[in-house]
């Protein structure tokens, strides 16, 4: 869609620009007489490289020195201080427009304020604007010129592996096949008819464009760009030391990606520039931008345009204005040493927050990626919070869906993140602290109860210690930690419903479930020897048995146990334990002398009896507790409210008035 531009800038009314957007100063007219006598003498020593993009017309079509063009802007927003915050604002508000010519540099360049006020540009224009951004925001960046692939250049990323799925990086990266195929030079071609040919490329139709791609994923092996290593694209380098930049990199501002500068995307650099000078790359770039020095103080690589010595002082008070991140001056001729390089002729670069809050002209933003689709919403778009999704396919044609993801922000419910698997319909949301349930994530096939539910709690701030519990038709499991009775996990097994008791017009969960069994596990007890040490115990309700499984010791094979059958009895009355031999089955292979008395198991089933009385009510305030959270998260998704910050109301205020 990108492509079918349907905007005329040749309509745009510019009467209403400042004075400094239609004429130039003496100081700019100097600057360009500097600019021509530079690039005469560049284009004598170096005849057979292009012209240099140094003074392209505005958008009024005045002639401007491209560093001028340049506007350090730091806006009032606390992500725009770092440059992936700069990059993403600016690639998610301006529209991607292709160069007219995809091998040569447009022969204008718009005003960074024009930019932002139509939001679309091409690369040169994403560039100075982010460009402006970073110097704002204290980065040495530059803006440069020079040649990528057709992927990089068509902002086309359906190759790519989706940033949000990528796995971290200790997986080594898999080497491109193509690497190592043999590139055969191109033969000679007027340039002339390259541009022909650019423009033929680019009027193809959509049909053959399909039909190609149709060839590419048979055989695997996209064809060969005619146009490679001669496709324009511009975008920024940000140099080591300032704002602690460990070492040299790109930003692709159409993405707002970070790309090492040994990436083989990066095809050649011709020229780059900032707010104060302009330098030319002198070195060979026939192996891409793998092997280029950065050090723009070395003038055997870098031909600088302007020497940096500020003009020398007339009056000996004159303290020079000399900035201490300079690079080294060279001494040049009389006229180059009283340079100075006029300030920008653009206006002040602003955002207003709104126009921040919602960077999309286009309602939302659809990147495609291999296998997988990213759209992109502004806060407050979506009344539910939705501000970004993920699907995620099975196939290249992105028809058969494996699993969505949905971000979300500013919900009351503290809701962030939804995941759907679209082949088991599970869908598991994941909550931000602070939710009165304690809630961290829930997952489901629906809100109805006992349909299979996993709810994981922030448990620092539950009494219990429960940080997980999964409970179904059939059975409910409960993880504890940090528990001072050692216990980590309680797994319940529920009878059918007994149908015949149920009343007309009571609910199927206001009869409870049979309780079949309870078990226990527990975390071995330093405090005390191992065979008094409970491991593990199983409470049978319905055939009333309880089996106790003691802790082993080091050297040991066998564990010992205790079970009681048939001991607590439904007709006898409360208050009495039937205990024999018969009925108390000892495994104690190393026994401690207190399970082999009598006296010592009865108390012990008397404790046991009161436990399972008392486990029996746990359970059944578990069950509770599901079908409340059940209630309560049926009742937000409802009535979905979004709180709305202190600090945005109060702009959004401000923005009213």
């Amino acid at each position: 869609s990108c492509h079918l531009s349907d905007f005329d800038w040749s309509s745009i009314d510019t009467s209403h620009l400042p004075s400094s957007y239609k004429t130039n100063s003496w100081q700019e007219e100097e600057l360009l007489q500097l600019a021509d006598h530079f690039f005469k003498q560049y284009t004598h020593l170096c005849p057979d490289r292009k012209p240099l993009f140094i003074h392209p017309l505005n958008e009024c079509g005045v002639q401007k020195f491209v560093s001028t063009t340049l506007r350090p802007t730091l806006l009032p927003y606390p992500d725009l201080y770092y440059w992936s915050g700069c990059a993403s604002f600016v690639c998610d508000y301006l529209i991607m427009e292709p160069l007219k010519c995809p091998i040569t540099p447009p022969s204008s360049l718009y005003s960074p304020t024009t930019i932002l006020k139509y939001q679309r540009g091409n690369c040169f224009d994403f560039t100075v604007l982010l460009c402006s951004l970073l110097l704002g925001a204290g980065y040495d960046a530059y803006c440069v010129h020079g040649y990528a692939t057709l992927k990089i250049c068509s902002l086309d990323q359906t190759q790519e592996m989706c940033p949000r799925l990528r796995k971290p990086a200790e997986v080594p990266e898999e080497e491109d096949p193509s690497k190592y195929r043999i590139k055969y030079p191109l033969e000679p071609q007027s340039k002339f008819e390259l541009q022909q040919k650019a423009k033929e490329e680019e009027t193809e139709s959509a049909q053959e464009k399909e039909r190609e791609e149709e060839v590419v994923t048979e055989v695997g092996k996209p064809r060969r760009d005619p146009l490679h290593g001669l496709r324009v694209h511009a975008w920024v380098l940000v140099l080591s030391g300032k704002r602690k930049v460990p070492e040299p990199f790109f930003i692709n501002p159409f993405t707002g990606n970070h790309h090492s500068t040994t990436d083989e995307s990066f095809l050649g650099i011709e020229s780059i520039w900032n707010h104060r000078n302009y330098w030319v790359n002198m070195q060979d770039c026939r192996n891409g931008c793998k092997d280029l020095n950065f050090d723009l103080s070395d003038c055997v690589s870098w031909e600088m345009m302007f020497s940096e010595s500020k003009r020398p002082s007339q009056l000996p008070t004159e303290s020079p204005k000399k900035d201490t991140d300079d690079t080294v001056s060279n001494p040049s001729d009389a006229l180059e040493q009283s340079f100075e390089m006029p300030l920008s002729w653009v206006a002040r670069i602003s955002v207003s927050y709104r126009e921040y809050e919602n960077p999309f002209s286009r309602g939302k933003k659809v990147i495609l990626y291999h296998r997988a689709k990213l759209e992109k919403w502004a806060a407050y778009a979506n009344g539910d919070g939705l501000v970004e999704r993920l699907t995620v396919y099975a196939d290249s044609d992105c028809t058969e869906e494996l699993e969505v993801k949905e971000w979300f922000k500013h919900r009351e419910d503290l809701l962030y993140m939804r995941e759907v698997n679209k082949q088991t319909q599970l869908i598991t949301d994941h909550f931000r602290p602070g939710h009165p349930l304690l809630l961290k994530a829930h997952s489901y096939t629906s809100l109805e109860p006992e349909t299979g539910h996993t709810v994981e709690f922030y448990h620092t701030a539950r009494v219990d210690g429960l940080w997980k519990r999964f409970e179904n038709a059939t059975e409910m499991t409960e993880y504890f930690v940090g528990r001072e009775d050692f216990l980590h996990m309680r797994h319940i097994e529920f009878g059918k419903r007994d149908k015949t008791v149920e009343k007309a017009g009571t609910t199927a969960d206001a009869i409870p479930r049979p309780i079949v069994q309870i078990k226990e596990y527990f975390h071995r007890n330093p405090e005390k020897p191992a065979d008094e040490d409970i491991e593990e115990r199983i409470f049978m309700v319905i055939d009333d048995v309880i089996q106790l499984t003691y802790h082993l010791e080091l050297h040991d094979t066998i564990a010992s146990k205790v079970v009681f059958c048939r001991v607590i009895g439904r007709e006898k009355r409360e208050d009495e334990i039937f205990l024999s031999r018969e009925n108390t089955v000892k495994y104690q292979p190393w026994s401690s002398e207190k399970h082999k008395n009598m006296p010592h198991l009865y108390d012990l089933l008397w404790e046991l009896r009161a436990e399972q009385k008392d486990l029996k009510q746990q359970v059944r305030d578990s069950e509770a507790e599901m079908l409340n959270i059940l209630m309560v998260r049926e009742d937000e998704e409802a009535n979905i409210k979004l709180s709305v910050s202190m600090y945005s109301a109060a702009k959004r205020e401000q923005q009213h008035e």
